[in-house]
């Protein structure tokens, strides 16, 4: 079943501008899915994909012409996290603030519960 989050991850507002324009300029693209895979140098890892396709256990977050699709799986791992997006002196990238992980790894990518 598909619904509008209730905010179990929230997304901050320089990611939800990021993802507003990657999606506007990508044809084909209606959504970013943010998962979590097994791997990384911590043991799980975030993954970023645009898609057109929602699954019907998705949840779906939607703000400012932002639209991100979280898995229910994914979604173990993710409660309570912020999606930020940082523009700095060492780059561009999404970064979740993830209150489950433990540990992780430099890059940011990579986390372990």
């Amino acid at each position: 079943m598909s619904e509008t989050a209730t905010r179990p991850v929230t997304i901050s507002d320089s990611a939800v501008k990021r993802i507003a324009s990657v999606l506007a300029k990508s044809v084909g693209a209606e959504a970013l899915r943010i998962s979590v895979e097994g791997g990384g140098c911590s043991g799980f890892s975030y993954k970023y994909d645009l898609t057109s396709g929602q699954e019907p256990d998705d949840l779906v977050i939607e703000k400012d012409g932002a639209r991100i699709l979280i898995d229910e799986m994914s979604l173990a791992y993710m409660d309570g996290a912020v999606v930020d997006f940082v523009d700095d002196l060492m780059g561009q990238s999404f970064q979740i603030r993830n209150p489950n992980a433990v540990a992780s790894c430099g890059c940011g990518t990579s986390f372990s519960v």
